[in-house]
């Protein structure tokens, strides 16, 4: 990366402060300000991360500002020559979206390696052409003329800050991007006590939030916290301490006062290092929204892909979105009941997963079905988001010899002489080729119907036709709309929140059509066809390879979704039997994996553009950590491939 060695422009936009009024007193209370560093906007000043000590006086010399860039460079070199540091400042700048030459104009040299270290006339001469006013280094530093002795209060990571010269006070930068597809609720900053404050800031933009995301110089991945640095976007339907939550409804946001802790699913994350950047869109309450049509509370999140018009899918449409088009955030969090993860994965061609359910503790988690109900993770490529898996999911056994069959059953499958068809056979001879097999073709239906249990039909779709439907209708009337609904009466005069059509038809429709008797019948045929996929279906154990095959069928195949489409109004739950619902019923981990993109002819821009191919992994129950194993080992292999964002997967 070429670096230019002209002046630095920066300067303070705007101060934030928050105001606590009493009847007697007012308090301002500083919470952070706004920069301009070359052009690009940051955030910065609040709570001071460490204090720089020195005798020296910038007050009224080098500086003129309350608060100025700084970047804090470590390293172990003996002795610091002009070449090593312009070596430094370019890693800086290719591994760090947040670090720019701009935070140069003050700099403070740490060295971590043993005995003293030198910093020679030429480093010095390079940084005054970067800017740098003033060139402070840490006692293990020989004295030099042109170097300001000084010491940390507390050490500090590598990486850019802004400090102050009259306190000497020191504060992490967090760059500030716009959310232009409105994947985010709310940004968010960690508050220094294990919990999360919205964040007070704001960049320019129509119809959008910002987003504050730190350094990536400040984090080095450990065996403790191997996700250390991630950054983590997190669907608005789980509660994390300091935030409010919104589940897609103003009302349910505006009722219900911010948390007061933080669920364990995104605890664990966070434990494991990942950094929380903000809450994401949801459909409603997790149900199964088109937009724009049923998105009446907040807007449907853009899906980058394609002509930037198309549905995002559901109901993590937010999570997907954001890792569909923002290189700057690293992983989403949603959810999957039926198809949530799913959905959005294969609208915008990303790596999700539906795991086996239990994976992870769902406590203070807006519910759609309790029984029904998983947490999963959005990737732009395989290595991440198995790194993720393994650090979040605590259940499963790490097989990593694979399983010798592949079920295939034809009627999924478009015909070969179809763009999509033609890229989904073409995967499949690869993964068989890996594998050293041959695909299994099976029949879902008529297996059923030659081994099904006694007590049910003998059609699969008879007995599951309505399953689903009742499970999550009814489950959510219960949980979460009667007691919403009270809270809401009482502090409302007896009036009820607004409720977007989709739930609103679910609920009702669960409630006319059997409710709590409806509910027990559909839990007995859920259980009924787990332990049939179990035991005669394609989901049974194997002790060496976790599952006794691989259940691969096509998830999205480039079709296109406007969202400026009208629709009829929802009326129920969606029905039927597919194999999106096998997972869902049998409790089965489901894994999404890109596989290309198809051309289509858009109405909207008038011009050729491409939508996403994926495909579907399925195992037995437990075998999450085997699939994610054997897709992260494909991609290796170059059979699966890391997604772009943007417009194109895989931009030419």
């Amino acid at each position: 990366m070429a670096l230019g060695f002209g002046s630095r422009l920066w300067r303070v936009s705007a101060s934030i402060v928050l105001l606590f009024a009493t009847s007697t007193t007012s308090t301002t209370i500083e919470d952070g300000k706004l920069f301009t560093v070359n052009g690009i906007s940051y955030y910065g000043g609040g709570t001071a991360v460490s204090k720089i000590v020195t005798s020296a006086d910038f007050s009224t010399t080098q500086f003129n500002a309350d608060i100025v860039p700084i970047t804090i460079i470590r390293t172990d070199d003996a002795v610091l020559t002009k070449d090593s540091l312009k070596d430094i400042i370019s890693n800086y700048s290719d591994s760090d979206d947040v670090f720019q030459t701009g935070f140069l104009q003050s700099v403070f040299l740490l060295y971590d390696g043993a005995g003293r270290s030198k910093a020679d006339i030429s480093s010095h001469q390079a940084l005054q052409k970067f800017g740098s006013k003033v060139v402070m280094a840490s006692p293990r530093y020989r004295p030099e003329a042109y170097l300001t002795p000084a010491k940390l209060l507390h050490d500090l990571p590598k990486g850019p800050y802004f400090f102050s010269p009259q306190t000497g006070e020191v504060y992490q930068a967090f760059r500030l991007y716009s959310d232009h597809q409105v994947a985010f609720t709310e940004g968010a900053l960690s508050d220094g006590n294990g919990g999360f404050k919205p964040l007070p800031a704001a960049a320019s933009g129509a119809m959008t939030k910002s987003v504050a995301v730190p350094s990536r110089l400040y984090y080095t991945p450990t065996s403790k916290k191997p996700l250390a640095g991630l950054r983590l976007g997190v669907k608005d339907i789980y509660h994390i301490k300091g935030l409010r939550t919104s589940g897609g409804n103003r009302a349910y946001y505006d009722l219900y006062s911010p948390q007061n802790t933080t669920g364990p699913a995104i605890q664990r994350l966070i434990d494991q290092g990942a950094i929380v950047v903000g809450k994401m869109g949801t459909v409603q309450f997790a149900n199964g929204d088109n937009p724009t049509a049923d998105w009446v509370d907040f807007h449907c999140p853009f899906n980058p892909r394609g002509d930037g018009y198309q549905a995002p899918g559901g109901s993590s449409s937010g999570p997907g979105a954001g890792i569909g088009a923002y290189d700057w955030l690293d992983i989403a969090v949603g959810s999957d009941t039926g198809g949530s993860m799913r959905s959005p994965a294969g609208m915008q061609g990303l790596f999700a997963n539906r795991p086996s359910t239990g994976a992870v503790s769902l406590d203070d988690v807006i519910p759609l079905c309790h029984a029904l109900d998983t947490a999963g993770v959005f990737s732009r490529n395989a290595a991440t988001w198995s790194k993720v898996l393994h650090a979040w999911y605590q259940n499963f056994t790490d097989y990593r010899e694979y399983p010798k069959k592949i079920f295939y059953q034809d009627s999924s499958f478009p015909a070969t002489n179809t763009s999509a068809g033609a890229m989904l056979e073409e995967f499949v001879v690869k993964v068989e080729d890996f594998l050293a097999t041959k695909r299994e073709h099976v029949n879902i239906s008529s297996q059923w119907e030659k081994t099904h249990p006694s007590t049910t039909a003998g059609a699969i779709n008879d007995v599951l036709n309505t399953t689903y439907a009742f499970l999550v209708s009814v489950d959510q009337y219960r949980s979460l709309a009667l007691p919403f609904y009270a809270d809401y009466a009482k502090k409302h005069e007896g009036r009820r929140p607004f409720i977007n059509p989709g739930p609103l038809a679910r609920w009702t429709w669960g409630q006319n059509n059997g409710g709590d008797a409806a509910f027990t019948e559909a839990l007995k045929n859920k259980t009924s066809f787990k332990n049939w996929w179990e035991t005669d279906g394609y989901g049974k154990a194997d002790e060496k390879t976790c599952s006794e095959g691989i259940y691969l069928y096509p998830y999205t195949q480039g079709d296109t979704q406007y969202r400026n489409v009208y629709f009829s109004a929802p009326t129920a739950p969606p029905l039927g039997f597919s194999n999106g619902r096998i997972a869902v019923l049998a409790g089965t981990p489901d894994m999404i994996v890109p596989v290309g993109e198809v051309a289509y002819n858009s109405t909207i821009s008038l011009k050729t553009e491409y939508m996403p191919v994926t495909m579907s992994f399925g195992a037995a129950r437990g075998c999450d950590f085997m699939l994610v194993n054997l897709i992260e080992d494909l991609e290796k292999a170059g059979i699966v491939k890391p997604v772009s964002t943007g417009s194109m997967m895989y931009p030419s």
